[in-house]
């Protein structure tokens, strides 16, 4: 995914058009779009960074690595920022190597597949408090208010079940991940006069 977005660079220049790209779980970002192949500006890794969505305004975004790095994104409207935030959730959970093989185990897949649950839901608050607020104005329902945070609403929905899902199947994964195989190599405790010791528990 790329595409122009709003970045904060400092209290001097306040808020920036950029041109980002999302490739290969790497946030990298252009001075323009005509000027990419002068080599990019700065960059994240989305897998190691939080992604924030601003309770207040909903063209806001923030990707943060802890004691490292943040970026404040903003972009041109609602539904824009909800492509953005949908494809870097997505990009958090779809680490490839240069081949293109999957790299994340199940483990690590399934925490950050627990992560953009969490983005979601999110999502999904704000747009339900924009409709309830919409439709409770004293002038009366503002219908294209409405109109709008519904169909965001309802792309955000089919977003946080897909991914429900996969955690269902990634946890599934992770249970049948740790049963053990082979019976012969489980050992149970025996207690003798000698003291306690380990033997198989049958024998072939």
């Amino acid at each position: 995914m790329e595409g122009v977005l709003w970045k904060w660079t400092n209290y001097w220049n306040g808020w920036q058009t950029r041109w980002f790209i999302l490739e290969n779980g790497v946030l990298s970002y252009y001075k323009s779009q005509e000027e990419v192949s002068q080599g990019c500006k700065g960059s994240i890794k989305v897998q190691a960074c939080e992604i924030n969505v601003s309770p207040i305004d909903h063209t806001r975004m923030d990707l943060v690595i802890p004691g490292e790095q943040h970026m404040y994104l903003r972009a041109a409207t609602s539904q824009e920022r909800q492509q953005w935030l949908v494809a870097l959730g997505t990009a958090k959970a779809c680490v490839h190597n240069r081949k293109g093989k999957e790299t994340v185990k199940t483990p690590d897949l399934l925490k950050t597949k627990k992560s953009e649950l969490k983005l979601y839901c999110d999502l999904l608050m704000q747009q339900v408090h924009v409709i309830k607020n919409s439709a409770q104005t004293p002038d009366g329902p503002q219908i294209e208010n409405m109109d709008e945070a519904t169909r965001l609403l309802g792309a955000t929905c089919d977003t946080f079940i897909k991914t429900l899902d996969e955690c269902m199947k990634l946890s599934a994964s992770a249970i049948q991940y740790e049963i053990p195989v082979k019976n012969e190599s489980i050992l149970l405790p025996v207690i003798t006069k000698k003291g306690l010791h380990r033997s198989n528990s049958h024998k072939s």
